[in-house]
């Protein structure tokens, strides 16, 4: 559940001192207390107009613009809701409501890297409350960062000893860990501390068929979460698996209870009897969606299909970046109150340019208590060329209000993991293709054409397919493999991405979008080590192209852990664009980790 945290107190008692002072309300602070009425009553359109009128006049004001963040986001507005976060931290960088709420913005559009900064800065001045490690916990979850994330979920038992919603999130990680059997156990005793946690009861199922197989007890949780009241979203997917599962227990039974009895002739033909109802499953589950979700729900670690980011293809024209500032989700709930305030203790990372989600099947998910659902770019509208994906998450219901946590025992170090060793890629390094003809009514063109209308309807398997058959007929025709590229870089097939983006490259070497989402795919296929050499050629050309900075600072901070080289590009991007949205985030960032 997205919680907005909101500080009530200081708002208010600057509001008040402004009325005492002027002896009647005044205009600003009158939108405002109209705004926060329109706001307890979910009518976000309204709060968003009277916060509007109140960031106006009170400007300089960083409460005002958190709540008209709120209310904008409940207006489905998130990138005018992003904006407003941002500039109530520039006017107040400790204004740790407008970082938590900024980080369940970029949460809900599975932009992980960018909530991890922000939830890092909510927990580096509020250590002591457990919503703030769970949020982490649940972006380090999506950036495979296990081992930290295990650490924030055990955090968050620290504060809060039994929490559901930890358990559930270090059965995830367990799992990430290939240690399911571990992770059936913290799901049991999520299901224990809350036993109507669906998520929980549903992952605890999953894992005990399909990764322990043990029919038997999943059967009896495939019960259990069909037995919730009201029924989950996907209740006859599951009860088509449940009676499968009972179908396959029983044959053996009525295999034997057969043979054990003699033959019966009878002269006339037995009644037709009615059959029991079989269900078939021949699709897979959609996670599971907690009809009444607690104020914090960790975030399942495997996004929902590709298939559902609205794309719009109209032309082919020189490629657009594919990976830019994260973007914001629809439909915030309502406020949420915390009060006290530490300060900064460590650092916080740049957010990384967001991947895009991974289609897979039902028995690679393992469910959390969100239901995401996709939000269309408007940077792409018009563009020759796919977009990369982004998927957000449908908000729950209005969260309630939230004490401050009483500071507890810290929780137990994790032993730290080996120095990852990355895989490296394999180059195709195919020569420049010859010359082609992919003129109206030739095998390419024709290919092309019926890749875009199926792009247009959000048929990306087949648009890949026919943008592959375009590339085919004309090897040379650089928009085609471009597309072909970056299609199938957003539905994660990487096998086939990667050496379109190197036929891309032997067409037209200096491409610099080409080249640098080259180096995205290889980062998102695992290949960092390759994903580095790629930028360096960049910035080998042009050594002032920020993308490239940024993206190597990223890497060198967060997966290589070369704090030195990141300083320098980091330093780099601040050099060549000082106003840029990720500047105080980098300047943050330097301050705390000094060379």
């Amino acid at each position: 559940m997205l919680a907005k945290k909101i500080s009530i107190c200081s708002a208010i008692i600057l509001l008040a001192l402004t009325v005492f002072v002027a002896g009647c309300t005044p205009a600003g602070p009158r939108a405002f207390l109209n705004g926060k009425k329109y706001l307890d009553r979910g009518d976000y359109a309204n709060a968003a107009a009277q916060f509007k009128t109140a960031a106006t006049l009170l400007a300089t004001n960083a409460q005002v613009w958190n709540y008209y963040g709120v209310a904008l986001q409940g207006a489905d507005e998130p990138q005018a809701a992003a904006n407003a976060y941002q500039h109530a931290l520039e006017l107040d960088r400790d204004l740790v409501e407008a970082h938590f709420n900024l980080g369940n913005l970029w949460l809900a559009q599975n932009q992980p890297d960018a909530a991890k900064t922000e939830f890092t800065a909510y927990t580096l001045r509020r250590n002591n409350d457990p919503i703030g490690w769970l949020k982490l916990g649940s972006a380090q979850l999506r950036l495979n960062e296990t081992v930290v994330a295990e650490k924030s979920f055990s955090a968050v038992l620290a504060l809060k000893p039994g929490d559901a919603e930890a358990f559930n999130g270090l059965g995830l990680a367990r799992i990430q860990r290939g240690m399911p059997r571990d992770a059936a156990k913290f799901f049991a005793a999520a299901v224990q501390a809350q036993p109507g946690f669906a998520s929980a009861i549903l992952n605890l199922a999953t894992v005990n068929q399909q990764y322990l197989h043990d029919n038997k007890t999943a059967l009896e949780n495939y019960h259990a979460y069909l037995a919730l009241n009201p029924h989950p979203a996907n209740w006859d997917e599951v009860n088509g698996i449940a009676n499968q599962l009972e179908q396959a227990q029983i044959a053996p039974q009525m295999a034997a209870r057969t043979a054990a009895e003699p033959p019966v002739v009878k002269t006339n033909p037995p009644a037709p009897q009615p059959q029991p109802r079989i269900v078939a499953n021949n699709s897979a589950p959609r996670p599971a969606v907690s009809q009444k979700p607690a104020p914090t729900k960790v975030a399942s670690y495997n996004p929902p299909p590709v298939s559902s980011a609205p794309v719009q293809v109209v032309q082919v024209q020189p490629a657009p970046e594919i990976v830019t500032t994260p973007r914001a989700s629809a439909n915030p709930p309502a406020t949420q109150m915390i009060k006290a305030a530490p300060t900064a203790q460590s650092s916080v990372e740049v957010p990384m340019p967001a991947e895009p989600p991974q289609k897979s099947g039902f028995w690679h998910k393992l469910f959390s208590s969100s239901k995401k659902t996709d939000q269309p770019d408007s940077k792409y509208l018009d563009s020759g060329l796919t977009p990369l994906p982004s998927d957000g998450s449908t908000p729950a219901q209005p969260a309630t209000v939230i004490e401050p946590a009483k500071p507890l025992a810290v929780a137990s170090a994790i032993a730290p993991v080996p120095v990852k060793k990355f895989p490296r890629y394999n180059y195709v390094s195919p020569r420049k293709p010859a010359a082609g003809n992919h003129a109206n009514g030739t095998p390419a063109g024709g290919a092309f054409t019926k890749a875009q209308l199926f792009d247009q309807d959000e048929k990306w398997p087949d648009a890949v397919q026919w943008y592959r058959s375009a590339a085919d007929a004309d090897p040379a025709w650089f928009e085609a493999q471009y597309n072909t590229a970056v299609l199938a870089h957003k539905l994660r097939m990487y096998s086939l991405a990667l050496p379109h983006y190197e036929y891309a490259l032997a067409i037209q070497p200096d491409s610099t979008d080409a080249r640098y989402n080259f180096a995205q795919a290889l980062k998102a296929a695992g290949y960092v080590p390759d994903a580095v050499n790629e930028l360096k050629k960049i910035l080998e050309a042009n050594p002032d192209e920020t993308r490239a900075h940024l993206s190597l600072a990223n890497i060198y901070a967060q997966n290589l852990h070369d704090a030195t080289s990141a300083r320098r590009h980091y330093q780099k991007v601040l050099e060549l664009d000082p106003t840029s949205p990720q500047a105080p985030d980098i300047r943050f960032w330097l301050a705390a980790n000094p060379g």
